[in-house]
């Protein structure tokens, strides 16, 4: 009697076995960013509350602008994970002599200083380098895995970085 076996099914275990019997890993590139994904899941979940809780102080301060959340594993930045939200406005519109501002891009600069320095925005202990700006309203601490960092611009500073600890706060217990 003959049977009709699927040859892939047949071969592929012996394979896997060959592989296995000689100490070669038998995880694929593919799946080993899973743990990270799972961190990632995690940061987008607290973000979200970060966000919510910034929002939330923009709004009982009556400043309106942009919020920046961001995280980074280890001790120095290579890649992150970051969210945002527009509290109200995203720029101050031109008027006049004033250009305007892009509150957003601002929330950003602090974010990235920070990342760079590892302190607080307008705190980097040197002069700006082209692209920051020097500015206070962002705050980095240091979570679990890597570095927490929530930044705020549309106010004061001294508000951008009451918005800021806000958002902050809800991140460092949890990541």
């Amino acid at each position: 009697m003959r049977t009709n076996i699927n040859r892939r099914t047949f071969i592929l275990p012996l394979i896997l076995a060959g592989f296995a019997r000689f100490g070669v890993p038998l995880v694929s590139a593919a799946s080993a960013p899973q743990a990270a994904s799972a961190s990632v899941r995690d940061f987008s979940t607290v973000a979200d509350q970060a966000l919510l809780a910034m929002n939330k102080r923009a709004e009982e301060l009556h400043i309106k602008g942009a919020a920046v959340v961001a995280c980074f594993e280890g001790e120095s930045i290579t890649a992150w994970s970051s969210k945002m939200k527009v509290v109200g406005s995203m720029k101050n519109a031109p008027s006049g002599n004033d250009h305007g501002s892009n509150l957003l891009a601002i929330a950003y600069a602090k974010a990235t200083e920070m990342a760079e320095t590892l302190k607080d925005s307008g705190h980097a202990g040197r002069p700006p380098m082209t692209g920051e700006l020097g500015w206070e309203g962002g705050l980095i601490a240091k979570g679990k895995t890597g570095y927490l960092i929530a930044a705020f611009s549309g106010g004061p500073s001294a508000d951008d970085l009451r918005v800021s600890r806000a958002g902050l706060e809800m991140m460092i217990d949890k990541l």
